[in-house]
């Protein structure tokens, strides 16, 4: 098969990373995308969406949408929504999830969630970029091809003011995916993946912090991927941070949060692979609108400080 450079790339990306899931340089600010178990976990009504575009200047390379909400519901339970979208060259996954989070309190300031998550996902393949040396080729024969899946992912999370841990199994079922009429002998399967997040706050007196965070991304037989993160952060309302990912970039992310309602996150990715022989680096923004749904203080019209998150 003959294919474009693009396409040549994206199949071998895929291949070497075995990575059917988009990833997001600014996890932190869009944690129930990689952690549904946190929904609910904060005292907020949270909005937030993700934007990437990765390597700059190669057409067809990959470009994710994601649009998570979430909300306490009671003081023991959260719930959640998210729609996504995901391009890469001839290729696009959509879908959406729906998430019910229940939280227990272990200590006065430790808590722990549990969470199952229930969606649609929906993959095509746009035969049509898709060029063969052999002109009578029938292994794709031009046209949008495209199967409809039901997914599911279990999330927990142990969370602190200080530090959290979370783990995350999506694409659960497993399931196949069928291209054409003939339901025999695919080799299209949803692979299971397996996410575990976790981070530390060291206060740095009254209005700095620091905060260093790991994200492991794992699915059989490649080995795990690494995001490490260091973000210093100014009374919760600008944060500068750094990070390096294995066998692929270092993300430079700022942002801030304005009025505890409107957040605004950007981060580029250097590209440290041969890749960036050919392309830029990766851009990603984050934009969110939070309400505090705690009681206001007798005599203020002020929302009491919100929990700690980007």
């Amino acid at each position: 098969m003959r294919t474009t450079p693009i396409v040549a790339m994206c199949l071998l990306w895929a291949t070497s990373e075995a990575q059917q899931l988009p990833q997001l340089s600014q996890y932190r600010s869009n944690d129930y995308l990689y952690i549904p178990a946190v929904a609910g976990s904060r005292p907020l009504f949270e909005m937030r969406s993700a934007h990437r575009n990765q390597w700059v200047g190669i057409t067809d390379a990959p470009r994710t949408f994601m649009l998570g909400v979430t909300t306490p519901v009671g003081a023991k339970m959260g719930i959640g929504g998210s729609v996504f979208t995901d391009n890469v060259g001839p290729t696009r996954r959509t879908g959406f999830q729906l998430t019910y989070a229940y939280h227990l309190r272990l200590t006065k300031e430790l808590k722990f969630s549990l969470s199952l998550s229930g969606g649609m996902l929906q993959y095509l393949v746009d035969g049509s970029k898709i060029t063969f040396n052999d002109p009578n080729e029938t292994a794709i024969d031009g046209q949008l091809r495209d199967d409809l899946v039901p997914d599911m992912t279990f999330s927990l999370l142990l969370y602190h003011p200080r530090y959290w841990f979370g783990f995350t199994a999506p694409q659960l079922l497993r399931n196949k995916l069928y291209f054409f009429d003939d339901r025999d002998g695919t080799m299209n399967t949803l692979e299971r993946h397996y996410f575990a997040t976790a981070g530390y706050k060291f206060m740095l007196g009254e209005q700095f912090a620091l905060e260093p965070s790991v994200l492991v991304k794992y699915v059989d037989p490649v080995p795990p991927k690494l995001d490490a993160n260091l973000t210093l952060r100014y009374k919760e309302f600008l944060w500068l941070g750094a990070g390096w990912r294995s066998n692929d970039a270092i993300p430079i992310t700022v942002g801030f949060w304005l009025k505890r309602m409107f957040q605004f996150g950007y981060s580029y990715d250097i590209t440290t692979t041969g890749l960036s022989q050919y392309a830029g680096g990766t851009h990603e923004v984050m934009l969110a609108v939070t309400f505090d749904k705690r009681p206001r203080p007798r005599g203020s019209s002020v929302p009491e400080a919100a929990a700690p998150v980007e």
